[in-house]
């Protein structure tokens, strides 16, 4: 597929000027500090017919957005990468539970969790983007738990490619900390915050605008705020819809959600043409998103640590994204919203935009008590086990009128990486794939550290 005309990307905030997809992808942040988002969205209506596989899929999908910035061959072997690092052959299979009731299956790649799945094409980007101009990078992320990992796997060892991970200090899986903190990779530094993950989000935010840390190199994150890592979400919307065949159009999207990054990946992949009906976000007791849609108040508050860990979010990120969208792509709105919401932690939205917000997409909260539930029912009516995050997104899929048309959960990790969650549920803890053995026993390297830039600043030195 010969690669789009240069396509230029925008700041939420309105601020910065327009770059392109490597510009994007090598900062992670606007230099004012909004998030990158197309100048225009593309038209990819007929791409969930592409045949050849999912890596051909992959390519169709992001090849407009990734345009003249970068050699096609490159994204091919980006997109071929990722499809290798998939245990299963059809990498992320649509698998029918009931009449009209899916899971969409995101795990079967090298972390065992949906972030496999773009983060192993943007390590590839990266490292090619970084080569074409002789530049060295800091990636810095902040993780609840699945993206660290992932990003350690994808990003470990490269040449040009040095990688910071914070996350919240007892607030994720063993195996998950364990996926991170056992590489033995040089270029890795693993630091546990003590605090929570919006604190590593807003520390990752400080470290990004922190001049100090550019000097013969560029800082960039790899967390979903990074347009390169969100896009990469979204081929695999296409491949349900492929699946889905006839009924693709009427298909409503389940997403477990903490930090927006899937959800809007969603929103993005209906955007540009993907047969999709609609989108229903759904979180745990981190309930900062559906509160802003029921209420109009958006506001921050403790995160409160639950089964689901990688949800535990109460400042996501990617609201901002569709807060610029909904409002008719207003930058000085959706600047002033989320400069007042840094300051303050809680703002109120225009009426007007609320209505626009609620007619993009729909939220519900699942309770620990729900969770624990679908675990066991799912299990009880199928014989499937499933992870906490899973059961949040199928607990909610089970409100939906399936006479609407088809209902699709995604099913983002394995259960294997939240054994206790499981148990505590089943009885019992799941087995391990692959490429969740022989975690324990490796030595683990990481630093704790207090919320603070300082101290995160004397950490990386």
């Amino acid at each position: 597929m010969a690669a789009s005309p240069f396509p230029a990307y925008i700041s939420t905030r309105g601020s910065s000027p327009d770059v392109d997809f490597t510009a994007a992808l090598l900062a992670g942040v606007a230099p004012d500090g909004g998030l990158y988002v197309p100048t225009a969205w593309p038209d990819l209506r007929g791409t969930s017919a592409v045949h050849g596989g999912s890596a051909a899929l992959a390519t169709a999908v992001l090849a407009p957005f990734v345009g003249t910035a970068l050699p096609p061959e490159v994204l091919e072997r980006a997109a071929t990468r990722m499809a290798g690092q998939f245990q299963h052959p059809e990498t992320t299979p649509l698998v029918e539970l009931a009449p009209g009731m899916f899971v969409l299956e995101l795990f079967h790649g090298p972390t065992a969790a949906f972030k496999d799945y773009a983060m192993q094409m943007v390590a590839v980007l990266a490292e090619a983007a970084l080569s074409s101009r002789s530049e060295r990078l800091l990636l810095v992320t902040a993780t609840s738990g699945d993206t660290g990992a992932a990003a350690v796997r994808a990003f470990a060892g490269l040449d040009r490619v040095d990688l910071v991970v914070l996350h919240p200090l007892g607030r994720v899986s063993p195996v998950q900390r364990l996926q991170m903190t056992t590489t033995g990779a040089a270029n890795v530094l693993n630091l546990a915050v003590r605090g929570d993950f919006d604190d590593c989000q807003r520390l990752v935010k400080g470290l990004l605008a922190h001049a100090g840390l550019t000097q013969g190199r560029r800082v960039s994150s790899v967390n979903s705020i990074n347009w390169a890592r969100l896009a990469g979400q979204i081929p695999y919307f296409a491949s349900a819809g492929q699946s889905l065949g006839s009924e693709a159009d009427r298909a409503t999207y389940v997403v477990p959600t903490g930090n927006f990054g899937d959800a809007f990946a969603g929103w993005a992949g209906r955007k540009i043409g993907l047969p999709m009906g609609g989108l229903l976000a759904a979180t745990n007791r981190n309930d900062a998103l559906v509160r802003a849609l029921e209420t109009g108040v958006y506001e921050r508050t403790q995160a409160v640590s639950t089964a689901s860990v990688s949800m535990d979010v109460q400042a996501p990120s990617n609201f901002e994204r569709l807060v610029f969208e909904a409002s008719g792509r207003d930058s000085g709105l959706t600047r002033g919203l989320f400069e007042d919401f840094a300051r303050k932690g809680r703002v109120t939205l225009p009426g007007d935009l609320l209505s626009a917000l609620r007619r993009e997409v729909s939220a519900v909260s699942v309770s620990e008590t729900e969770t624990t539930q679908e675990i066991a029912r799912t299990y009880a009516e199928f014989g499937r086990v499933i992870c906490p995050h899973t059961a949040v997104a199928l607990h909610a899929a089970r409100r939906l009128d399936r006479s609407a048309g088809p209902v699709v959960a995604l099913s983002t990790a394995h259960p294997a990486k939240f054994p206790e969650s499981v148990e505590a549920a089943l009885g019992f803890t799941p087995e391990r794939p692959q490429q969740l053995e022989g975690l324990e026993g490796r030595t683990e390297v990481f630093e704790s550290v207090d919320p603070t830039l300082e101290a995160v600043l004397a950490a990386i030195g």
